[in-house]
């Protein structure tokens, strides 16, 4: 099915461009001394200390990504991947509906497309500087809420998946679903066990290592969603 084949290669850029992005801008970051003398030259803010967040949190996603030239780097590859969620949910949406023999708008379209929105919006707004108390709760909420509706997305489409396991036995690989199905409950349970802490003060280091893991954990789903199509479907 075309479908297939457009999800299988939508999942690979979805899961590397995020990916690839955060982490120059984290060496960009650690490495300021590259672009000196250059019109590229990093700025103060921007600039960090060597460490590895993904395990003590020295810094976060954004601190790392929201000041120039990092956001060169950071803006246009979320809001592209943005754009390839949009052709990925469209494209399963379509396919789910070929094997339901069905024509209608599943739920994990709609969220999927939600969460798209809100990380271009996310990405647009980053690094704006308001003084604005009401402006710094929008940037909050629009990232909470990415988070959110991409884990829904995900879930439904698990859901169905697995009801559908019968009629896919020959196109995917059933371990890979598994494995799909633990991870979107990690993240589940991980974002409702870390609530508490995450909107108290405090804790700044746990929130940014969270930060840090939880965006790979998050786009990791599409690379299982690689996998989980076999090449000869």
């Amino acid at each position: 099915m075309r479908e297939i084949t457009q999800i299988r290669k939508l999942s690979l850029w979805i899961f590397f461009i995020p990916l690839i992005a955060i982490n120059l801008c984290l060496f960009i970051s650690q490495n300021p001394e590259f672009l000196e003398n250059t019109i590229f030259q990093v700025d103060q803010i921007g600039r960090s200390n060597f460490s590895i967040p993904y395990l003590d949190g020295s810094l976060s996603i954004s601190r790392a990504s929201r000041t120039f030239p990092q956001y060169l780097i950071f803006k246009p590859a979320m809001i592209l991947t943005a754009i390839l969620l949009f052709y990925y949910w469209n494209n399963n949406n379509k396919l789910v509906n070929n094997f339901y023999s069905t024509d209608i708008i599943y739920k994990f379209r709609t969220f999927g497309l939600l969460s798209a929105i809100f990380l271009a919006i996310h990405s647009v707004f980053l690094g704006i500087k308001i003084d604005f108390q009401l402006y710094k709760l929008f940037r909050r909420v629009v990232l909470l809420l990415f988070i959110i509706f991409e884990i829904i997305a995900q879930g439904y489409l698990v859901f169905h998946f697995l009801k559908l396991k019968n009629k896919l036995s020959e196109l995917t690989n059933k371990n890979v679903l598994y494995m799909k199905i633990v991870l979107v409950g990690i993240l589940a349970t991980v974002a409702i066990l870390s609530l508490p802490m995450l909107v108290t003060k405090g804790n700044t280091h746990f929130k940014h290592m969270l930060e840090w893991n939880y965006f790979v954990g998050v786009i990791f789903f599409y690379f299982l969603s690689r996998i989980f199509w076999l090449k000869k479907s």
